[in-house]
């Protein structure tokens, strides 16, 4: 065990997609290996000197964590420098988080916040405008309950926005030549076919209790990306081109979107020691095996952002009448 206490940013899914090598980008590889591989998943833990930490999330690992103070602390902010590059600014003064995972002050601070008003005519700041200048993607992505959202991700983390969002299925309706021409469409498509932009880390955590079966989730998935191209189809804007491109899922988050019995975790995430192995993951939805009990639980890892942890040989509580459970 380790007294070291961590600031968690949370689960991020950085690594490279299905198929690919970071040194020679797309090769041919055996594909059941490229797609368990995929994505690395880690939770990112920020230390007392700023540095940080990155803890694999792999399947058949194991998370075990006390958290060691109340309420969350600010994550800082980000400066986007180029459309490669973006630094990670700590809270000057460790505050307290008042507005999510920030203080107010670095809240203001955060340029990445101006890019969802940049297609509106809001101001950025150069290293921003490069960064929204670059290809763009525009999404249809449905989860395991079967709510469907539009959403946009940069070329360069093109699959791995989708691998952190957990989704279920997911399609490629558009290619943009840049950032605002993707916001543009976004917008239309919620006003237009009515998807929303946004589902809920409790909705999806929930969904994945009782997930609609693959060929349901296939079907809704489809006809939302057919309704957003006939739409793009039909409109004014200019700067992009409707495609239909599967998104891959992770190999890894498998296990939680087919059918089996799953429970929710009978543990909050404020406070308290908690241990599990990691049997899957599925954005920052972890599928948990607890010492002493066959049963599985759906932990949403999302509930630590901005709290302080320390890591050790933990074990979750099993819940002392089971029977209510099951």
């Amino acid at each position: 065990m380790t007294d070291t206490p961590y600031l968690v940013h949370g689960v991020f899914w950085d690594g490279q997609p299905p198929g690919t090598s970071a040194a020679a980008g797309p090769k041919v590889v055996d594909p059941a290996k490229a797609i368990a591989d995929a994505g690395g998943p880690v939770l990112r833990l920020q230390s007392p000197d700023g540095d940080f930490r990155e803890l694999g999330l792999h399947s058949g690992a194991r998370l075990g964590f006390r958290v060691v103070q109340p309420g969350r602390s600010c994550l800082g902010h980000i400066q986007v420098q180029s459309a490669a590059s973006r630094r990670h600014i700590l809270c000057a003064s460790a505050a307290p988080a008042a507005r999510g995972k920030q203080c107010e002050r670095c809240f203001v601070l955060d340029e990445s916040r101006l890019m969802h008003d940049f297609h509106r005519g809001g101001r950025v700041t150069p290293g921003l405008r490069d960064y929204l200048m670059q290809e763009h993607w525009l999404y249809a992505a449905t989860f395991a309950g079967g709510a469907t959202k539009v959403g946009t991700a940069s070329g360069p983390r093109k699959w791995n926005r989708l691998a952190e969002q957990g989704a279920a299925t997911a399609t490629y309706v558009a290619r943009a030549q840049d950032g605002r021409v993707v916001r543009i469409l976004e917008d239309l498509v919620t006003a237009e076919v009515g998807l929303t932009q946004q589902v809920r880390s409790a909705a999806k955590a929930d969904a994945l209790l009782q997930p609609l079966p693959p060929g349901d989730l296939l079907a809704t998935n489809a006809r939302a990306a057919a309704d957003v191209r006939a739409l793009l189809a039909r409109t004014a804007v200019g700067g992009f081109e409707t495609v239909a491109e599967q998104w891959v899922r992770p190999a890894q988050a498998d296990a939680l979107h087919a059918p089996g019995q799953r429970h929710p975790y009978p543990h909050a995430l404020d406070q308290g020691q908690h241990g599990f192995g990691i049997a899957a993951l599925s954005g920052a939805n972890v599928l948990a095996g607890l010492d002493g009990t066959d049963a599985v639980f759906v932990v949403n890892l999302s509930q630590l952002a901005a709290r302080t942890i320390t890591l050790g040989d933990y074990s979750s509580e099993v819940p002392a009448v089971q029977e209510s459970l099951f």
